[in-house]
């Protein structure tokens, strides 16, 4: 067994650079609480750059198969890169060229392969990390998954000033991007998840979450400004900012309390004031316990799956992801290839801001065309939405202490918000701002609780025991299964939406539908427990009283 000096100098080894060199100049160690505000602010800014470089996609999508009045004279892909003269393949790119092969008739097919093969690898990429982010330093392997992304997104990009026009050089790089993308949820959510217990945690993950929002608008304002000088910025740009923050974390990010042996007492004695609650929730002890011998071994696949609640919330994130990313996805590709419909009530897709995103021709709002520029900034008001979304559900939930009946409640809700925002959302401008902000805020409310304070919660659930080797495991089943539903909703629409908008959307709502009943089991224990509570509450309060009444 190590002496303590020995263990201290480990700590020492362990303690991130930045860290090491900020105590050494201040001449005394960091508090528990200023780890605390390191770790927030650094996890917010590195997964703020995860989804601005997932966001460029979307924007030059339509850069890349733009909408032409020569269309009917394209030819599929392979023709055109084998057999059209040089002159089109020419390195001189102007905005609305194209770029072959998605330029061709099947360019939207092609883009369409793009986005699933690379939330297909998100996908299964997520449950890998999470069983290793749990076995290995959070700090490094989060440092590589944001340099690797980096690195992939880049070469995207490069494609631009190579001249590449081959479609599997492309399909590989987003396939390998989305491996490395992987690996960035389920590493903040521990690291958070270890320096954060229960207490205020659905509001405190509600406020970080804000990172998802402002990384879409960050990844379109950078997508979007630098488009005219070439696509290839567009991803350049992204893949440098997160490599640069990768860097950042690997000198600054303290993954728990015992890596850097900071003193856990005063959260301890902070959560300590809300015991009665914890006992009824099942959890008697704080995150990661001091007072406990940590178990060594980390939690299986299998009996994460097991743990009570974390299929429910997994299959209800399935739909809820299948509803956001198709509109991430797919909708303003849509949409720059049919703005006149959006006059005609087509808009309806529009739920999730990503609505107006590359809107590369126009969208007819209260009967006028609006700008690429005009129309990219009026889809941040989704995100805007977003960002109340994820603070208003977490805060809700810590109130109530029902995170289910909070998470199925803000789903449905966002069924009208939907309907809504098709039939009318075309009226004014101002109509289309406020339904779009609605949408924003119910789409994305529980989206943002499930993933970070839900995710947290089940990932130190009393059944563990004390196990702190499950935070990334539990978070990376219950976002890896809601990026299968992130990867079918925009292959489903693709099919779909060729014969029937109407139907799209009748999915979509019928999506939203389907994650609130999910719940339903969870939500009548809820309320069950709430009632049982009152009604003890009052038994309690009646004893007192009979005393009184007595004398």
């Amino acid at each position: 067994m190590a002496s303590p000096s020995e263990l201290a100098t480990e700590r020492s080894h362990s303690k991130p650079i930045g860290i090491r060199c900020w105590e050494y100049i201040k001449r005394a160690k960091l508090s528990y609480k200023t780890h605390q505000a390191v770790v927030l602010i650094v996890t917010f800014f590195a997964y703020t750059t995860y989804h601005a470089t997932r966001k460029t996609t979307s924007i030059v999508k339509s850069a890349l198969d733009p909408q032409s009045s020569a269309a009917g004279f394209k030819f599929p892909w392979r023709i055109t890169y084998l057999s059209s003269p040089a002159e089109t393949q020419r390195r001189s790119w102007v905005l609305g060229d194209g770029w072959a092969p998605f330029n061709g008739s099947d360019g939207t097919a092609l883009l369409g392969q793009l986005d699933v093969a690379f939330l297909a690898v998100y996908a299964v990429g997520m449950y890998f990390s999470g069983h290793l982010g749990d076995r290995m330093n959070l700090r490094i392997f989060l440092t590589v998954g944001m340099i690797g992304t980096g690195l992939f997104t880049s070469l995207f990009g490069v494609g631009y000033w190579a001249n590449i026009h081959s479609f599997y050089y492309f399909l590989i790089v987003q396939m390998v991007a989305g491996l490395f993308q992987s690996s960035g949820w389920p590493s903040v959510v521990a690291v958070v998840g270890n320096w954060f217990g229960k207490k205020k945690r659905g509001l405190i993950m509600g406020i970080w979450n804000a990172h998802t929002s402002i990384g879409n608008i960050t990844g379109s304002l950078i997508a979007s400004t630098l488009l005219s000088y070439g696509w290839g910025w567009s991803f350049v740009a992204p893949g440098l900012l997160i490599a640069f923050m990768g860097i950042l974390v690997c000198l600054l990010l303290p993954v728990s309390p015992e890596s850097v042996g900071a003193d856990r007492q005063e959260e301890e004695d902070d959560d300590a004031v809300d015991s009665p609650k914890k006992k009824r929730e099942g959890v008697t002890e704080p995150l990661l316990g001091s007072h406990t011998e940590m178990k060594e071994n980390a939690v299986g696949f299998i009996e994460a799956w097991r743990i009570p609640g974390v299929a429910p919330f997994a299959f209800c994130l399935f739909f809820a992801k299948l509803v956001a990313y198709t509109f991430l996805y797919w909708l303003p590709y849509y949409i720059s290839h049919t703005g006149i419909l959006i006059y005609f009530n087509f808009l309806i897709l529009i739920d999730s801001l990503l609505i107006l995103f590359s809107i590369h021709e126009s969208a007819a709002i209260e009967g006028k065309y609006l700008s690429d520029e005009t129309a990219g900034n009026l889809s941040t008001f989704f995100d805007v939405g977003g960002v109340l979304g994820g603070i208003l559900a977490g805060h809700i939930s810590d109130r109530l202490d029902a995170r289910a009946i909070t998470a199925a409640t803000f789903m449905y809700c966002a069924i009208p918000a939907l309907y809504f925002y098709r039939s009318y959302g075309h009226i004014s401008l101002a109509m289309n701002i406020a339904l779009m902000f609605i949408c924003g805020m119910f789409v994305n409310g529980p989206y943002a609780l499930i993933t970070t304070a839900v995710s947290a919660d089940l990932g130190t659930h009393s059944s563990l025991n004390g196990n702190s080797k499950a935070l990334a495991t539990v978070t990376a089943i219950i976002d890896g299964t809601g990026s299968v539903g992130a990867a079918v909703g925009p292959l489903l629409t693709g099919y779909i939406s060729a014969n029937s908008w109407s139907a799209v959307f009748t999915m979509l709502m019928a999506a939203a539908l389907v994650a609130g009943l999910l719940l339903t089991r969870l939500v009548v224990a809820e309320v069950a427990a709430r009632i049982s509570e009152t009604r003890s509450q009052g038994r309690s309060q009646s004893r007192s009283q009979e005393p009184e009444l007595n004398v």
